[in-house]
């Protein structure tokens, strides 16, 4: 649970205090900011049930989509609002439906896998090699400073941190981790999408040609 909470965060990019926000200025009940960073670390042992309730809550909002609640948010709560207009991913199961409170105690308690969009199975030495493997992919055997502009086209995130990261990794400053590579992953097959890639194999295909890489 702790790992779907944290790459929900990441692949939105947003901090500990978004969801909590978002629960109050809707009346979604309450839920502390301890509590979503506790469970995001792993380290909240038995959270209570309005905890789950109002997950599920915002995950069907967030599925329905942020015009719904745009006007509301933007007369009492701009500054979330904003953050929702850059990012607002729902956690959706394997049938492409939110993630409902049942289901979030299931993962909690371990009686329901993660959701397969969210664990790729990645381990972090792999993940070192996997971005290299996507360097290699996007750039084409180009230099970075010959692709640049294209893949940084190509990656549609509007988010100014993810965009960075995205760039260090492709020009080999740095690599993603496991975690990251789950939150991205989706955004990252998209990229390759963008860039002329063949989408009729999916996402799994994308993955195993990367580690095919390796």
């Amino acid at each position: 649970m702790g790992h779907l909470i944290h790459v929900w965060h990441e692949r939105n990019g947003w901090s500990h205090k978004v969801l909590p926000a978002l629960a109050e200025s809707l009346d979604l009940g309450k839920v502390h900011n301890s509590q979503i960073s506790n469970l995001r670390n792993g380290k909240l042992a038995s959270p209570g049930p309005e905890v789950f309730l109002a997950l599920s809550q915002i995950n069907t909002i967030l599925d329905q989509g942020i015009e719904h609640i745009k006007d509301h948010l933007a007369k009492d709560h701009p500054e979330l609002l904003n953050v929702l207009l850059e990012s607002a991913f729902p956690v959706l199961n394997n049938e492409g439906t939110p993630v409902s409170a049942g289901e979030f105690f299931e993962i909690f308690i371990g009686l329901r896998p993660l959701p397969e969009c969210f664990d790729w199975f990645i381990e972090d030495d792999e993940a070192i090699h996997i971005s290299e493997a996507l360097a290699d992919c996007f750039c084409g055997g180009k230099s970075w400073r010959q692709s640049r502009e294209e893949v940084m086209s190509a990656y549609r995130i509007l988010k100014p941190s993810r965009r960075d990261r995205f760039a260090e990794v492709m020009s080999g400053l740095r690599d993603y981790t496991a975690e990251e590579l789950d939150g991205e992953l989706l955004d990252l097959y998209q990229t390759y999408i963008n860039l002329g890639g063949d989408m009729k194999n999916g996402i799994n295909t994308f993955l195993s040609n990367l580690r095919a890489k390796i």
